[in-house]
C-alpha cells in the first residue's frame, strides 16, 4: 500500500523542495515554502486519469473539424477577444484585479449562451446562491437555461457535472475549490494545479466549454504561480483602473486565436457594455488648443484603434531631469528624446519631459514612435498641433522613419473620425488606396521632415 509523504511547496513559483527553505531558490521569495501533502497514486488511477482511454494514433488529415465546434458568446467584444467565439472543449483563465468586472462579465455571458438553448453552470465558490441571484438581478440576467450552485468541493462539482450534462461551466474562483484527496489548504499551490488539471480532462473528454477565475497575487501573477497559465487554452486578463469605467480585456495565451486583440468595456449599472467604437472614446475629450497632444494610429490585433498621446516637457529644478512615462515603455521614450536632441538639435537635457497615453491603454507597437516625437516637440516648443493630424511610424536611432504595417486599416479608421492629414513613413505610400477628397497623406523619410511638415 502507497504511503502518503510530505514536500515543501513555493506559493509564489510552485517550486518543490523535500526540506523547508527560507529563501525559494527559483523564484528568491522569503518565507514562501509551505509543507504540502502528496498522495501517492496507483497506476490503476492514473490511468483512470487520462483525457482518452483510446492511444490510438490518428491521422491528421482524418482529423475533421466542424464549424459549429466554435459557438458565439453573445458578447461581440469577447468573441473578438477570444478568436471569433468559444471553442468546444476548451479551458479559459480569466485574471484580474478584484473588483475589475470578471465575475460580472462571466454571468453576463452565461445569461446570452443560456438564451441560445445551451445549458450553463456556474460554479460560485464566493458567494452563495441568493448573491449570485442579486448580482444577477442587477445586470438583467433571465435566462432558463442557466443553472447556479454554491459549492467549493470539486468532486461535488463533478457529480453535478455529470448529472446536469451542460454545454458551458463557469467555476468562480479556481482559489476556492479544493480535492479532498489532497491535504492542504484552498487556494494553495497543489490545490489549484490539481484541480485546475481535474477540470481540464473533464472539458477535452466530455466537450465541455469551462471558464475558471484567477485572481491575481501581490506579485500580480495570475492565480498563483505560472504552471496555471500552463495548464489552460486561454488566458484573458481584464486591464483598468478599479475607479475607473472604461476596461480593457486583453488575451495574454490563445491556443485558438491571435493574443493580440483587445476587448472594450463600460461598466455600467447594469454590467459591462461593450464599446463598438474605442477610437472615439479615446480621443473625444481631447483639447484642440493644447500643445504636446496629438493623435497616433495603432493597432490591437487587427482592430485599428486611435489613441492619444500628451507630452509635457518643462524645465527642470534638479541636476538630473525627471523622465516619466505611462501607458509606453519608458526605455523607449528615453531613447526618442536622445534622439531629438541629437538629430533635431533640441535642448532637452535639462527639460524634464512627461509622456502619457490618454484612457489607460499601454502601446507596445513600434508605429507610436512618430506620435511621442512630434508630442514632446510640440511640448517643448509650445506649438499646437492640428487637431485634424494624425501620426505614425516607427523612429530609428539615426532619425529615420521607417515603415509599419496595415497602414490602409489605419487611415481609414482615421478618416471615419474626421481626421484629414496623416503623416506616415515615406515608404508606405506605395500601394495606398485613393485618399478621399479633401484628405492629405504626407510621406516623411526623417524626423526633421515629420517636424517641418508640422511644426513649422
Amino acid at each position: 500500500m502507497s504511503k502518503n509523504k510530505t514536500i515543501h511547496v513555493c506559493q509564489n513559483c510552485g517550486a518543490q523542495s523535500p526540506k523547508w527553505v527560507g529563501r525559494c531558490t527559483e523564484c528568491g521569495a522569503w518565507n514562501s515554502y509551505v509543507e504540502e501533502y502528496v498522495r501517492a497514486e496507483s497506476p490503476k488511477t492514473t490511468a483512470q486519469g487520462r483525457i482518452s482511454d483510446s492511444a490510438k494514433p490518428i491521422r491528421l488529415i482524418d482529423v475533421s473539424v466542424d464549424r459549429e465546434d466554435r459557438y458565439t458568446t453573445g458578447i461581440r467584444e469577447l468573441d473578438n477577444v477570444l478568436g471569433g467565439g468559444v471553442v468546444r472543449g476548451s479551458l479559459v483563465l480569466v485574471g484580474g484585479d478584484p473588483g475589475i468586472g470578471k465575475s460580472t462579465m462571466l454571468i453576463q455571458m452565461a445569461d446570452r449562451i443560456a438564451f441560445t438553448k445551451k445549458k450553463v453552470l456556474y460554479v460560485s465558490g464566493e458567494e452563495s446562491v441568493k448573491q449570485t441571484k442579486l448580482r444577477a438581478d442587477r445586470t438583467g440576467v433571465a435566462s432558463e437555461s442557466l443553472y447556479i450552485i454554491s459549492e467549493n468541493d470539486l468532486e461535488a462539482i463533478m457529480n453535478t457535472v455529470d448529472t446536469l450534462r451542460p454545454d458551458v461551466l463557469i467555476v468562480d474562483s479556481i482559489q476556492t475549490m479544493f480535492r479532498s484527496d489532497i491535504q492542504s489548504a484552498p487556494g494553495s499551490v497543489s490545490q489549484v494545479r490539481e484541480c485546475t488539471a481535474s477540470l481540464m480532462k473533464t472539458a477535452k473528454r466530455e466537450g465541455l466549454s469551462t471558464f475558471i477565475v484567477g485572481h491575481v497575487t501581490k506579485s500580480g501573477a495570475i492565480a498563483g504561480p505560472k504552471v496555471l497559465e500552463h495548464m489552460v487554452d486561454t488566458v484573458l486578463y481584464f486591464e483598468g483602473e478599479r475607479f475607473n469605467t472604461y476596461r480593457l480585456l486583453r488575451s495574454v495565451k490563445n491556443r485558438f486565436g491571435s493574443t493580440n486583440e483587445i476587448g472594450v468595456f463600460e461598466m455600467t449599472n447594469q454590467g459591462l457594455i461593450g464599446v463598438s467604437n474605442p477610437s472615439k472614446l479615446f480621443i473625444s475629450e481631447k483639447r484642440d488648443e493644447a500643445s504636446g497632444s496629438v493623435v497616433v494610429g495603432t493597432m490591437e490585433g487587427t482592430r485599428p484603434m486611435l489613441v492619444e498621446i500628451q507630452a509635457l516637457v518643462c524645465h527642470s529644478g534638479f541636476s538630473a531631469p525627471r523622465r516619466t512615462a505611462i501607458g509606453v515603455d519608458y526605455n523607449k521614450v528615453i531613447m526618442l528624446i536622445a534622439v531629438l536632441e541629437k538629430k533635431i538639435g533640441m535642448q532637452l537635457q535639462d527639460q524634464d519631459s512627461y509622456i502619457n497615453v490618454v484612457g489607460g491603454i499601454r502601446i507596445d507597437e513600434p508605429a507610436a514612435d512618430l506620435g511621442i516625437i512630434i508630442a514632446l516637440a510640440s511640448s517643448f516648443k509650445n506649438i499646437v498641433i492640428d487637431p485634424e493630424m494624425m501620426f505614425f511610424g516607427e523612429v530609428g536611432l539615426t532619425g529615420e522613419v521607417r515603415n509599419v504595417a496595415h497602414v490602409q486599416s489605419r487611415i481609414s479608421e482615421g478618416q471615419k473620425l474626421g481626421f484629414k492629414t496623416f503623416v506616415i513613413p515615406a515608404g508606405n505610400l506605395d500601394g495606398l488606396e485613393k485618399p478621399a477628397p479633401g484628405v492629405r497623406i504626407v510621406g516623411v523619410r526623417t524626423v526633421e521632415e515629420a517636424l517641418d511638415a508640422t511644426l513649422r
